[in-house]
């Protein structure tokens, strides 16, 4: 005979594997002002989020709720811990940092703007002690044509992918484009697929199938840049958003991603032209083969955690995939890219007893996944619908009373 703490009644209720969120923050302060590290982790596991890949928060931190979360001893999804990989002179410094992240217990690593000979040594030394590579490109001497080449396991966002397509190798920004300035880098960022030539783009898509170089694309996190307005005026804000957060995401040249300083609606007009162009390639690059998966990077740009998750779920069926795909993307699919397709991503026994139980079809509804559900109509009488429980590593947590502490938090912050 066997006991539980809990008896869930899933009659009648939907049941699947738990989102995985492959771009995550773990954060505590926004812009040096204290946030509770409850506020992040419990949004995410009242969004169905039960595995995250936390790529480049505090190193030593992460580690630390990574082990608490696996014994249970906290309220937090399943952590893989991924260091940004900061600034090596040499290559020989760039082994011995990878050395050292192995050391510290690292599941992989993140990194930024890279040269070329660094990059080389950094992923070489890396695949050598097993560890995979999530890279997000900005505007530098490398490209995909680099992460082909030096194994990278998934390209971030997409920066480094059109580039890699440029005719003449190179973006046509304004003569005092400044990248530093981040008006001046998301401005233009936002004119850059449209220089892509296709026939090249296909090559670099073959290449990345080849090279199994996977694409994380975060669709929701630069979302506010083709419609501020909505960005700014989400109908969760008023009960879920931490007066912390809310000012990190005012304009503010000193905090990353609040740029919105003199938004146009030309620079709207490119974005939404760029959002069509990038949503096409992801389905080819699907088509052809290509692995896709999801994550959110909120915590910038007007994104919440959780919230950010299920919006990216969204904005793919918009791009183009069926709601049953989309699932696969944040499920199995995120499972492969971190390496765990063994135990992670799937309802199956023998493996890690992550579920959401839901009251409501995801793939008629995917905003039944949001932590304020949806609404549906049954028997003639309207009904709220969403997620009941998130279950990770057996562990059953009930979303109702996540969501209720979440906004217990956001009311006391307004208040202090």
């Amino acid at each position: 005979q066997i006991t539980a703490d809990v008896d869930i009644d899933a009659a009648g209720k939907f049941v699947m594997p738990g989102l995985i969120n492959l771009h995550a923050h773990i954060q505590d302060e926004r812009g040096g002002v204290p946030m509770p590290l409850d506020y992040c982790l419990k949004l995410w596991l009242a969004s169905g989020v039960t595995t995250i890949r936390d790529v480049g928060s505090r190193f030593e931190q992460t580690l630390d709720l990574r082990r608490k979360s696996g014994e249970g001893q906290i309220a937090a999804p399943r952590i893989f811990a991924y260091p940004m990989f900061g600034r090596a002179s040499t290559p020989d410094e760039a082994r011995a940092r990878v050395r050292e992240y192995k050391k510290a217990g690292a599941d992989g690593i993140k990194t930024l703007g890279i040269y070329r000979d660094i990059m080389e040594a950094m992923e070489d030394e890396a695949h050598k002690l097993g560890l995979p590579i999530a890279h997000h490109t900005g505007v530098e001497e490398t490209n995909t044509w680099d992460d082909i080449r030096f194994g990278t396991r998934s390209i971030e966002h997409w920066y480094g992918i059109p580039d890699a397509a440029l005719p003449d190798g190179v973006q046509k920004f304004p003569a005092d484009y400044n990248y530093n300035n981040e008006t001046d880098r998301f401005r233009y960022a936002g004119r850059l697929w449209r220089e892509a030539d296709h026939d090249r783009l296909m090559k670099v898509f073959d290449a990345m199938i080849a090279a199994k170089v996977a694409w994380d694309p975060t669709l929701s996190i630069y979302e506010a840049s083709r419609d501020l307005s909505r960005a700014q005026n989400q109908p969760w804000f008023r009960e879920y958003l931490h007066p912390t957060l809310a000012k990190f995401f005012e304009p503010n040249p000193a905090n990353h991603g609040s740029y919105f300083i003199g938004w146009s609606s030309t620079d709207e007009a490119f974005w939404k032209e760029n959002y069509r162009i990038w949503m096409a390639a992801l389905r080819e690059f699907e088509r052809r083969g290509g692995l896709i998966g999801t994550g959110e990077d909120a915590g910038y740009i007007y994104s919440i955690y959780g919230f950010g998750l299920v919006r990216e779920l969204e904005l793919q069926q918009e791009a183009g995939f069926h709601p049953l795909k989309v699932l696969q993307h944040a499920t199995s699919n995120g499972a492969r890219i971190l390496g765990q397709e063994n135990r992670l991503g799937r309802v199956r026994a023998g493996w890690a007893a992550d579920l959401l139980v839901i009251d409501g079809n995801p793939l008629e509804d995917l905003k039944v996944l949001y932590v304020t559900g949806s609404e549906g109509v049954r028997n003639g009488k309207v009904v709220r619908t969403g997620v009941e429980w998130t279950i990770k590593d057996g562990i059953p947590y009930h979303v109702p009373e996540l969501a209720a502490d979440i906004r217990a938090m956001v009311r006391k912050a307004k208040v202090q």
